[in-house]
């Protein structure tokens, strides 16, 4: 069974960090693609929230009996494939978990602006699965 102090303790982390990384968005491209150290800063925060998702999914499944995932993305899909997200939404985050890999091996080819334009639609995935996890986490 899962620990639920340490669910809630994970959860807390992850949206700290979702916090922080809105701040350290840009209003304007521009200001982005010109500051070096805020790019820095900024993929530094994807790689902590889409690696604290990781490691909260991957507590569950292991926590629940539900298996070992083979990969991040899977982790995901079988907390889908328990009712705990929703299909669409492990798919979302199966996505994020290839960004967090694009960006921790190979930070010098971030795309500034694809990170811009993508950093709400993800961040609001993993503000989703903060809720629905700790929806799930009260009625465990």
């Amino acid at each position: 069974m899962t620990d639920p102090v340490v669910l809630a303790q994970k959860l807390a982390w992850l949206r700290e960090h979702l916090e922080r990384a809105k701040r350290r968005r840009a209003e304007h491209f521009d200001a982005l693609a010109s500051d070096v150290d805020r790019q820095d800063a900024l993929a530094l925060s994807v790689i902590v929230i889409v690696q604290e998702a990781i490691d909260i999914a991957f507590h569950i499944v292991t926590d629940e009996g539900w298996g070992l995932p083979s990969s991040y993305a899977e982790s995901f899909e079988l907390l889908a494939n328990h009712g705990v997200i929703e299909q669409s939404l492990a798919a979302a985050l199966g996505a994020a978990a290839r960004l967090r890999n694009r960006i921790a091996h190979g930070c010098a080819s971030l795309d500034a602006e694809r990170l811009w334009i993508e950093l709400p639609q993800g961040l609001a995935a993993f503000e989703q699965y903060s809720t629905v996890l700790a929806s799930w986490l009260n009625r465990a």
